[in-house]
This record gives structure tokens, C-alpha cells and sequence, in this order.
């Protein structure tokens, strides 16, 4: 890899880093990944909860619009505004999910990365990008256009 058609410096690996502490830390990105998309998931339940319960707060009026008071009053004293989990409604499992695993998580991963390879970030990726591009082929480039000036 030239110093003109690679990535920026902030995607090479720092003097005297191995193969394997570049591969151990992509394998720390990679989870930190997964935690992230787990995270996003949490997020939809809670809002997907939220409106689970609105409609059925909806359900509950019409049942009662409909003559069914005894199966709106059901619904509503056991289910309208009820904890998802003991103890909890949905943002509270939100808010505990990002004050504990993943701010350790996230955090973990950037001390590590600080620790290692000045924080850079995707060490890995750019690396394996670099392996498998075609070089000098459009749509292959290191860098986007406007960056490709960039100090190396």
C-alpha cells in the first residue's frame, strides 16, 4: 500500500502493533456492534410497548362505546399502564440497559483502543478493506473524493 492510495492515518495501525492485537480489538468492535443492534431493539419493544398500550387504552374506550363494560373495566385495571417486568415499565429497563452494560461496554471497548493504538477506531475493517478493494479501480478508492488530499 502506497502512502497516496490507502487509508487515512487515522485507519493505520500504529508502529510496533501486531497482526494479533489488531484482530483481538476487531473482534472487540464486532461485539461492541452487536450490543449496539441489541440496544436498538431494546428501543423498538419500548416504543413498540408503548403503543401496544395506547391501543389497547383505545381498545378499552371502544369496548365500552360498544356496550362491554365489564370486559373494558377487565382490560383496563389488568393490563392499561401495567409493568412489563416486576417492577418496571420499558424505559426503566431502557435507562438501566445504557447506565450499566452498555456504558461499561462502550466504555471497555475505547480503553482498550486508547490503550493499544492511539484509539483508533476499525483498525480491522480498514485493513480488510485494503486486502480486498481492487486498487486503482473506480468505486474501489481508500478515501471518498473529498478526502482523498487528507494527510496520511
Amino acid at each position: 500500500m502506497s502512502e497516496t492510495d490507502g487509508p487515512d492515518r487515522d485507519h493505520r495501525r500504529p508502529k510496533g502493533v501486531d497482526d494479533a492485537t489488531v484482530e483481538a480489538l476487531g473482534k472487540l468492535s464486532e461485539a461492541l456492534e452487536v450490543v449496539e443492534n441489541a440496544r436498538g431493539m431494546l428501543y423498538a419493544f419500548h416504543r413498540m410497548t408503548g403503543q401496544a398500550d395506547f391501543a389497547l387504552g383505545e381498545a378499552v374506550d371502544l369496548f365500552r362505546d360498544a356496550g362491554h363494560p365489564e370486559i373494558a373495566d377487565r382490560l383496563e385495571t389488568e393490563l392499561v399502564g401495567r409493568n412489563v417486568i416486576e417492577g418496571r415499565w420499558t424505559f426503566q429497563i431502557v435507562e438501566e440497559f445504557d447506565d450499566g452494560y452498555w456504558a461499561e461496554f462502550r466504555d471497555a471497548e475505547r480503553r482498550a483502543r486508547e490503550e493499544l493504538v492511539d484509539g483508533r477506531r476499525h483498525l480491522f475493517e480498514a485493513e480488510m478493506k485494503e486486502d480486498r478493494r481492487t486498487h486503482g479501480r473506480r468505486h474501489h478508492e481508500a478515501l471518498p473524493h473529498d478526502r482523498a488530499g487528507e494527510s496520511r
